[in-house]
């Protein structure tokens, strides 16, 4: 295959986005692979877990998105473990809205109460004293109005626990309802090459808008967009074929074409791919180099 064609840095938009008062490079790192299957329990290498959570930041990753429930407490254990005190310019972005069942099913956690265990979790378990970003991962139908839960962060958030309040898994009309309460920096909805417009990331989240409506409505509010299951959960060559195509154009893999495409779709997406080995790690790092052509960007996004 050829080299890919690369550029420096980011090929699209800038190398950065902020979140309120914090600047992070646009691929960031997602926890959820550390730990063992299902989410559930120690990871089957722990040693190997600590040294893609290294690798990240010393690649240059400076934002990682986990939570308590993680595990649950292992993510955020190995991150601890492996990380701290963490660099200065590291940003730990947690959620919280669920709970692990012994039964290794998830459950809604979005009672003020429940919240407010979670955002202690956080802290004792990351080893600080102030969350940098909490993503408030709503639930339709878990009997807990949305602005109850909100402001339940919002009061911490005064305390000095949270530095800055994020939303996952809403709609437009929940973002537009928050925004006149209080500021929101980021978004975590699913989106990926299947999401915008297609059907995978309808199936998934099915009680959504359409998933371009609210990217759309974040990069007009500049609010970082944290696209989780960015990789179409593992499948996006499956759901994609044109993407091997195009990466066999480039030198590069699906993978890194379903990242580069994200990245060109707008300025304020920060992916947040997670993986449990370093050589996807830097595989997913340096999609952030793969510029694809004007047509290439287009036909992945008319590929159903």
């Amino acid at each position: 295959m050829n080299e890919p064609r690369r550029t420096t840095g980011y090929a699209f938009g800038p190398a950065t986005v902020r979140l309120g008062d914090l600047e992070v490079q646009r691929i960031g790192y997602g926890a959820m692979r550390l730990p063992g299957k299902d989410v559930w329990g120690e990871p089957d290498d722990p040693a190997r877990a600590r040294d893609v959570l290294r690798r990240a930041v010393a690649l240059g990753v400076n934002f990682i998105d986990t939570a308590w429930f993680y595990g649950p407490f292992v993510a955020n254990r190995l991150i601890a473990e492996s990380l701290h005190p963490y660099p200065r310019d590291l940003v730990i972005a947690t959620k919280l809205g669920g709970k692990r069942l012994p039964d290794r099913g998830w459950a809604a956690a979005l009672r003020p109460e429940e919240l407010r265990a979670g955002v202690e979790d956080d802290l004792r378990t990351l080893r600080i004293e102030r969350l940098d970003v909490v993503h408030l991962r709503h639930l339709a139908g878990a009997g807990v109005p949305f602005l109850e839960s909100l402001d339940a962060l919002i009061a911490m958030q005064a305390e000095g626990k949270i530095r800055h309040l994020a939303l996952s898994n809403v709609h437009a009309a929940e973002l537009e309802q928050a925004l006149a309460r209080t500021p929101i920096v980021a978004v975590q909805n699913m989106y990926n090459v299947s999401g915008g417009g297609g059907a995978l990331a309808r199936q998934t989240n099915a009680e959504l808008d359409d998933p371009d409506a609210v990217l759309d409505l974040c990069t007009r509010k500049h609010i970082a967009y944290l696209p989780f299951f960015p990789l179409a959960v593992g499948n996006v060559a499956q759901a994609k074929p044109i993407l091997a195509t195009i990466a066999e154009r480039h030198g590069a893999s699906p993978v890194q074409i379903a990242l580069a495409w994200l990245l060109a779709r707008s300025p304020i997406m920060l992916p947040i791919p997670g993986t449990s080995s370093v050589a996807h790690l830097e595989d997913n790092w340096d999609a952030r180099r793969i510029a694809l052509a004007p047509d290439e960007i287009a036909a992945i996004a008319r590929q159903g």
